[in-house]
């Protein structure tokens, strides 16, 4: 059987350097048929730095506009297509670093199996491990949301116990947005990503969508990669600003795929505002918001 092209997409924005550390990781791996670099619209002059990176096996591309990071995977997986129509696509954050070109080789070794649709590493940042998660019901995500105990029952809502990784390949509902691969075929079932969240949710979405079809989401725990979490979106925004995305993106995640009733989508925007205001009086006490 011939081997399926591997293209590798990375999302830029307003971060050239890490972009660049990240492509002198992978310019050199012979698993990768193809690298395109989607600079999401930058504000600085992130394009015209990438754009010397073009040769042979490498292309740079720029959005229009920033319409958010769904529109720039969208971006980066439709040039792919328009290359290889049938192809594993890896969607990267730019703040990624793969050990080896054999994590690459063996990630779409495994996603070989007919019913894998979308297929993660186990994802080290800030320390921690991140091995996919179960997307809470929507009655979970009102009780997630309290402030103070909300962070323990996400906790004991979304994760998965540890017996469930003792193989290479586990069944999740949903794996880390930062890094995935995903089939060309299911993209195109699925109609490719939701541009309506600008940033955050877009893992919970697809993973809604592909309970529609008969492709599964799985996690290959022999391969490890690093993530040095946020740190392009960190630059680019502040807290508050992030945290109001979120809730955005959570509310049309709640109501548009998870079936949230009326009075659990007031209880989020009741709950959302609760602690906007607490973040709001830790900022003021800290003395300003980060630039």
């Amino acid at each position: 059987m011939k081997k399926r092209p591997l293209v590798f997409v990375i999302i830029n924005y307003n971060d050239a350097k890490t972009t660049e550390k990240l492509l002198n990781n992978v310019k050199d791996y012979k698993s990768i048929s193809k690298i395109i670099v989607v600079d999401n619209h930058s504000s600085d002059d992130s394009y015209q730095v990438l754009k010397k990176w073009e040769q042979e096996h490498i292309k740079v591309i720029c959005t229009e506009e920033n319409k958010g990071f769904s529109h720039g995977l969208n971006a980066g997986c439709k040039e792919a297509v328009s290359i290889y129509p049938v192809c594993d696509i890896i969607l990267s954050n730019a703040d990624i670093t793969i050990y080896s070109d054999e994590n690459l080789k063996e990630l779409q070794e495994a996603s070989k199996k007919k019913e894998i649709g979308v297929l993660g590493p186990v994802v080290c940042q800030e320390k921690e491990i991140s091995r996919g998660w179960k997307v809470p019901t929507p009655k979970q995500s009102v009780f997630m949301n309290l402030p103070v105990i909300g962070r323990k029952l996400e906790k004991k809502y979304t994760t998965y116990p540890e017996e469930h990784y003792q193989k290479d390949l586990s069944y999740v509902d949903a794996v880390s947005g930062c890094f995935f691969l995903i089939k060309s075929e299911v993209l195109k079932e699925v109609g490719y990503f939701d541009e309506h969240v600008f940033l955050y949710y877009e893992e919970n979405i697809l993973a809604c969508k592909l309970k529609k079809t008969p492709y599964k989401v799985a996690v290959y725990n022999p391969v490890l990669i690093l993530h040095d979490h946020s740190v392009s979106v960190d630059k680019n925004m502040n807290y508050i600003k992030k945290f109001k995305i979120l809730k955005q993106s959570q509310y049309y995640f709640e109501e548009k795929y998870n079936q949230a009733s009326k009075m659990q989508l007031r209880f989020l925007k009741w709950f959302g505002k609760l602690t906007l205001g607490t973040i709001y009086i830790r900022v003021f006490l800290k003395g300003g918001l980060r630039k």
